[in-house]
Order: C-alpha cells, then structure tokens, then sequence
C-alpha cells in the first residue's frame, strides 16, 4: 500500500468515526497522535481531543499540549486521576511504588490512567487512538475497527500500516508540534519515571517500564479483557 492510499485509508476512518458520534480522540501527544490531531483539524471532523496527565508527566509534554492549543486554536481536555485514589496509593506503596513489582505499576496506571481514561469515554460511541501495527509485538494484530468490550464502544485505529518513517514524514511535511523527547531518542513516551530514551536496534517501546522483563509493554488501556479496568490498589509493599 503507498502513503497515499494509507493517508487516503487513515482519513477514511476518521471520517467513519465521526458518524459515529460521540466520537473522542484519546492523545498521548506522541508523533502518531500529533499527525492525527492534524488530520482532524485540517478535516474539521467533529472529534474531540483529550489527553491523560497522570501527575508524573515529564515537562516537554505540558508544554506540547500548550504548543498544540495554541496551533490548532482548540483545547484538548486534560483529564486527571482522582486525588484520593493517587493519595491512597502513595500511602500504602510509597512516592514511586510502581518500581517494586508489576502488580503495583499496574495499580498506579489503573489509577492514574484508566480510571480517568473511563470517565472520558463516559457517554461516547467511540473513541480514536494512533495505534500502530508495527509498534510492538503485542500490537502486531491490531486492526482498523474493533469493538472494544471493556469499554462498551467502537474503536478506530487509522494509523495500523503506517510505519515510523511514513508517520514522521508526515510530521516533518506540514510542520506537525512533536515533543522534543522525540529528538533525545524517545520514540514512545509516558509518564516521565517510567519512560527512558532507547538504545540503538532496540524496540520503540522498550524505554516504557524498562525494569520490567516481559516483552509486553502496555499499561492496560489497550488491552482487551474483561480485568483490564478493575481499578484496584495492592497492599504489596505496604510498610
């Protein structure tokens, strides 16, 4: 497939996500998500942006999101985690509990992440995200439309076959605002702790969670099943 049968094929689901309406653009402000917030702006489709700040976001992110307000004159929602749910969780697992086990990185991004992720999803019909088919192993089968049970709505993910270089073409083509993490070897980038730059011939999502062995590295948003968004808080670690 050429570029521009997949530019032609992105902005075909866009298109179809927006009938679908309420439909919602979940951003983590990464270079997918920039072309796509660019996609719809130049598109004027009526799909709203939001974004998760978790309260570990690194200070190039804010200050993209301020850099994308400001070129595309609209706002994206900035949703956040609920302050008891985070207080709880530093009481019970310390300052920077996700370190000490996976159960309890996956209850910090449960909370900071999906629980939000869920109240911006209230209400809507579907929801857009810049998934990749080549981003990792795990995202190897993702397709264009699915529905997504855990959340109870369509997903739609225009960008599945586009490649890294296809996505930065495009950034770098109509002077797309990236995050200059990208220019210090962070080719995916989450919460500041739990993101590193890459090494040479290592995998683009190798710098999230780094401490942890596993290949698979998601936080449970795009994880289909039906635990993915039990909100819990483990005692593990607890003093």
């Amino acid at each position: 497939m050429s570029w521009e049968d997949k530019l032609q094929a992105a902005l075909a689901t866009l298109h179809e996500a927006e009938q679908l309406a309420p439909a919602v653009f979940a951003t983590s402000l990464g270079a997918e998500d920039m072309l796509l917030l660019d996609l719809i702006a130049r598109q004027k489709l009526k799909i709203d942006a939001f974004t998760l700040d978790t309260g570990r976001l690194a200070a190039e992110t804010h200050e993209l999101i301020a850099r994308a307000e400001e070129r595309y004159r609209k706002r994206i929602r900035v949703m956040f985690p609920q302050t008891a749910a985070v207080e709880h969780y530093v009481r019970i697992n310390g300052i920077n509990g996700f370190y000490l086990s996976k159960p309890q990185r996956r209850d910090c991004c449960e909370i900071r992440k999906l629980e939000p992720l869920k109240r911006a999803l209230a209400g809507k019909k579907s929801w857009v995200t810049g998934l990749r088919r080549e981003q990792s192993a795990a995202r190897a089968e993702v397709v264009r439309r699915e529905d997504d049970k855990a959340l109870g709505l369509i997903k739609f993910n225009p960008l599945i076959e586009w490649t890294e270089r296809e996505v930065w073409d495009y950034v770098r083509a109509h002077d797309v605002p990236y995050s200059a993490l990208h220019d210090q070897g962070y080719p995916s980038i989450g919460c500041a702790p739990c993101t590193r730059a890459v090494k040479p011939g290592e995998p683009a999502r190798a710098g999230r969670w780094w401490w942890e062995q596993d290949a698979a590295k998601e936080c449970g948003i795009h994880i289909q099943g039906p635990d993915n968004l039990k909100l819990f808080v483990s005692n593990e670690g607890a003093a």
